[in-house]
């Protein structure tokens, strides 16, 4: 899994790295220019052999260093390059100043404005935004909005590409949400690792396809101050599909779901298959009585127990084999729904809470705070988040007026130290947060995007898979980090048409090609390791 970056622990990484020795200011910002012309041949490759016309933007501060860098490298390889400059030279910072003059001896620079695209003769191929990058504190104004404006049109009529240094102009590189108008990016090249933003809210949106450049910073040994890291969640360790040779079913824990009644089993039964599905040894339905014949003509592997109420439910849990518990998906959220999640809580099991035992405590979320202890997660999508921390919902949802704008970031920790317990709050861009602050970030943005999870019933799975995987061993955020990653890869992996049912069924798979791929790369291993000549 990959560190993600907010603005001020990139600048602390850069700083430290200056004053190290390591490298310059002005050698970070010639590393910087080279992989931003590199991205670009190697994502419109065509380019490399056939000079075009490029315009480049160059703000301010330290990105429009960067810009005068890109700016001499394209002019070197024959384009015909035209830079704008937004500001004086004169107040430049002292390395992109000295980029600025090194420019000028080759081309001219214009001082940037509304309509600067307007001057610039034919329709650019490229357009290079080095105006701000991850040093946004506030919207752009009247005239960059009308800059950002003509440079959409020749987007979309011209077919001009937009290639963003570092961030797109106009989006916090902390929390991905626009502070205003933007610069809509077809690719952005960020440096050293990806930023949070664009990972977040509409900042992988913005940001187009992203590449990470390394521009030589150390990636071990530094502090991570200020602030705690976050982790971009990527594929599971292949071991996730290991059982030992000699295992038996309760090795791999036994997952007790609690279902609704007649007419409401379904989303207990998607969660239970989830489990089973994911690598639980056991998986049992607690149903009530009522419903035990519907839910017994739809279950074949997935075992069943009569649940008469709270009282039944103690005795249940006196097997103490069932070791993770799933709660809400269908369960009803009256009193004696809430009596069952009562006494549930008071075993300290792992334990998943999903739907109804979310929202049935709205407007007295005290109640179920009380109750949660480590071994839980929360699992809520956007309303369920809002109806157990309103306040924390009302604040994510307020226009950001300047930056580091609230992130989803900010807002899961909140809600996981307020809670005591692991928060995965759902969404294109999933956050995964722990009391103690650890974070990650699942980002479900282009090659990672999976619309079809927008069906009823999916978010049972992912509760199912999690409850599963805690059963198996993991804790609260290692299951929910995976469940989020293989939750997305089955939706991937089955396509368009795709519905809850679905996607289970598509993770026998998905696991295959986690195997498959960790043998291949312990083939390469061995076969670079026999061909590597004796020390």
């Amino acid at each position: 899994m990959n560190e993600l970056l907010s603005a001020a622990q990139m600048r602390a990484i850069e700083g430290a790295a200056i004053s190290a020795g390591i490298a310059s200011g002005l050698e970070l910002m010639e590393r910087a220019g080279q992989g931003v012309v590199a991205a670009i041949f190697a994502s419109w490759p065509d380019w490399a052999d056939a000079p075009r016309k490029a315009v480049v933007l160059c703000g301010p501060g330290n990105n429009g260093g960067d810009g005068f860098v890109i700016a001499r490298l394209l002019a070197a390889r024959g384009w015909q390059v035209q830079v704008f400059l937004l500001g004086a030279a004169d107040k430049l910072p002292s390395d992109a100043r000295a980029n600025h003059d090194r420019w000028i001896k080759a081309g001219a620079c214009d001082r940037l404005c509304g309509d600067s695209l307007a001057h610039t003769g034919p329709a650019p191929d490229l357009v290079v935004d080095a105006l701000f990058g991850t040093g946004l504190t506030r919207g752009v104004g009247d005239d960059l909005a009308l800059l950002f404006g003509a440079l959409e049109t020749l987007r979309r009529e011209s077919g001009t590409r937009c290639v963003a240094v570092d961030m797109p102009s106009g989006v916090c590189a902390d929390s991905g949400r626009p502070l205003g108008d933007f610069a809509q990016a077809d690719l952005t090249v960020t440096f050293h690792t990806e930023k949070t933003g664009h990972c977040l809210d509409r900042g992988g949106e913005i940001s187009g396809r992203v590449v990470i450049w390394d521009i030589g910073l150390p990636h071990a040994g530094r502090g991570r101050q200020p602030g705690a890291p976050v982790r971009k969640v990527g594929p599971p360790d292949a071991a996730l599909t290991d059982k030992p040779g000699m295992a038996q079913k309760f090795d791999s824990g036994h997952v007790l779901v609690l279902s609704g009644g007649v007419g409401r089993t379904g989303a207990a039964r998607l969660a239970a298959r989830g489990a089973l599905r994911v690598g639980a040894g056991l998986v049992t339905l607690a149903v009530p009585e009522p419903a035990l014949p519907e839910v017994a003509a739809q279950i074949t592997a997935i075992m069943m127990t009569p649940l008469c109420g709270p009282a039944d439910l103690h005795r249940v849990l006196q097997d103490e084999r069932l070791n993770a518990l799933c709660l809400g998906p269908g369960l009803g959220r009256d009193s004696g729904a809430r009596e069952l999640v009562g006494v549930a809580l008071a075993t300290g099991r792992k334990t998943v809470l999903d739907a109804d035992a979310l929202s049935m405590h709205r407007g007295d979320p005290g109640w179920l705070f009380e109750r949660l202890h480590d071994k839980c997660i929360l699992t809520p999508h956007g309303g369920e988040f809002a109806r157990l921390f309103p306040d924390i919902a009302k604040r994510l949802g307020q226009e950001p007026k300047g930056g580091p704008a609230w992130s989803r970031i900010d807002a899961t920790r909140a809600a996981a130290r307020r809670a005591g317990c692991t928060v995965l709050f759902k969404g294109p861009d999933t956050v995964i947060a722990g009391p103690d602050g650890q974070c990650a970030v699942h980002a479900a943005h282009h090659d990672r995007a999976a619309p079809w999870l927008a069906t009823a019933g999916s978010g049972d799975v992912l509760a199912g898979f999690i409850t599963g995987l805690m059963a198996r061993g993991f804790d609260p955020m290692q299951a929910g980090e995976t469940a989020a990653w293989l939750h997305v890869q089955c939706a991937i992996s089955f396509g368009p048409g795709l519905i809850a049912e679905d996607i289970p069924e598509a993770l026998p798979a998905v696991l295959g090609n986690l195997g498959q791929a960790a043998d291949c790369r312990l083939a390469a291993s061995v076969m670079h390791e026999s061909s590597s000549p004796p020390a």
